[in-house]
């Protein structure tokens, strides 16, 4: 008898909610709460970046929305082609279908009256308790569409006579073979062929890797397969409407390769997010990415035009996500364009300090939400004596580290130096990797200057 399959409808990646401007690890969804669910049912799980395209994506994909003997739709972050897939799907076939998203999804008119089984997402990862609820929760669902006679498509449930489509076997025999393909995705450690003959999954999962060991050349290279991939039409319309994750991850690794200088990198870099609507976009990684790049152009000596971007960005990242990384820079920013600005006129640079340290204020306050947010998650652990994974502690010593030095910067810049000694030491006991201390350790040292040139009576 032939191995069931299901296939996931999904983004991939890290895609922000335009509704509520957060930024969500699909991929963490995936890989935590739905994979090792549908696999412990001895079934082939495959998510669309996880086929080798030989031909038509379009085609792979109309196949396994057809074919496959169960479909989940994760609908989170209003994904635009996860809902056009599962309209698809509902069309296709009566049964088998399992709609999911992350909790704070609104619900569509057109499927508020449909069962959607909901999760808590918190960004970066998801909550050890979480993820055992809803594996429990979906195991029982795929359990239940299997056996039921039931229709689940509001297509087939309303048309009741409706007679679904088949494949011819030559399309069958097809879809056959895309989940044969599915071994090596499942290896992104597999050694790596050339990047047409890979899924989209191992570059991206490749990439990611070369990023975090800060091979950037290697990352760039890889981002650009993947991209390249998506768009084997060449179609640059294609490339801003689906991407944006991709093409933000090629223009974060383009200007850190510093190829063919840095300068050069960064105006290279600057010129791929204008192809994801930088003018207009509301996706506050995009714009956050954005001041970045503007922030070290002016460093380079590209004008103050570049400082004033770069306020604009991360201003318009601030009010978008109110977020401490976002708020933090602002408030630097300001600071120093109180200092570096052209004009005479010592009202509007007292203006900009003033304003940086209002912000600085809303960051403590970031600060102490977020901590009890953090109190809050480690007691659950603690009560139930849980064993957290090795990701998850990452997860939460990064976030404490970030957390403990945002307050640190927010009390130095507002000459609070009691409250940034204690939080600079406690950001020195959470585990950290160098360049995270090393970060921090130059931002204080630049905003350092900025304020001792405030004190000189000279300045």
């Amino acid at each position: 008898m032939a191995q069931k399959r299901c296939f996931v409808v999904m983004g991939f990646g890290i895609k922000t909610d335009l509704a509520t401007g957060r930024k969500l690890n699909l991929d963490k969804s995936y890989q935590a709460l739905i994979k090792p669910v549908v696999e412990s049912r001895n079934m082939i799980c495959v998510r669309a970046d996880e086929i080798k395209h030989s031909g038509s994506v379009d085609l792979e994909m109309y196949q396994q929305l057809l074919s496959a003997d169960i479909v989940i739709a994760d609908l989170s972050t209003s994904n635009v082609n996860a809902f056009y897939e599962l309209g698809i799907r509902h069309a296709l076939k009566p049964k088998t279908t399992i709609i999911v998203s992350e909790e704070l999804l609104g619900y569509p008119f057109d499927v508020n009256h449909i069962v959607i089984n909901r999760y808590t997402h918190l960004g970066d990862s998801i909550d050890y308790f979480e993820v055992l609820r809803f594996q429990k929760l979906l195991g029982e669902t795929i359990d239940t569409v299997l056996n039921s006679p039931t229709p689940d498509s509001p297509v087939y449930t309303f048309i009741s006579e409706l007679i679904p489509p088949s494949l011819r076997s030559k399309a069958k025999e097809v879809v056959g073979q895309i989940g044969n393909v599915l071994t090596t995705a499942a290896d992104p450690d597999a050694p790596s062929g050339k990047p047409q003959d890979q899924s989209l999954s191992i570059l991206v999962s490749q990439g990611e890797e070369a990023l975090r060991k800060k091979q950037f050349d290697a990352a760039k290279a890889l981002f650009e397969a993947a991209l390249g991939l998506c768009n084997a039409n060449n179609d640059p319309h294609q490339l801003t409407s689906n991407n944006t994750y991709l093409v933000q991850r090629l223009a974060l690794t383009t200007y850190q390769a510093r190829q063919p200088d840095y300068v050069a990198s960064l105006k290279n870099a600057l010129a791929l997010l204008d192809k994801i609507d930088l003018s207009r976009t509301n996706d506050p990684e995009t714009v956050a990415l954005a001041g970045s790049i503007e922030k070290h152009l002016f460093e380079e000596g590209q004008g103050t035009g570049h400082l004033d971007n770069a306020i604009l960005f991360f201003q318009r990242g601030y009010y978008l996500l109110h977020n401490r990384h976002n708020g933090i820079n602002l408030a630097y920013l300001l600071h120093l364009r109180s200092d570096t600005s052209p004009s005479t006129d010592e009202n509007e640079k007292m203006a900009d300090l003033v304003w940086a340290n209002r912000i600085r204020r809303e960051v403590l306050d970031i600060c102490r939400r977020d901590t009890e947010k953090m109190e809050k998650m480690e007691a659950k652990v603690n009560i139930s004596n849980a064993t957290i994974s090795k990701e998850q502690q990452e997860m939460i010593d990064d976030q404490k580290f970030w957390i403990a030095v945002n307050k640190a910067e927010a009390h130095f810049g507002l000459k609070e130096m009691q409250q940034y000694e204690e939080a600079s030491a406690t950001a020195k006991l959470v585990k950290h990797e160098d360049w995270m201390m090393d970060s921090f350790t130059k931002q204080l040292e630049k905003l350092g200057k900025l304020m001792q040139k405030d004190l000189d009576p000279v300045h």
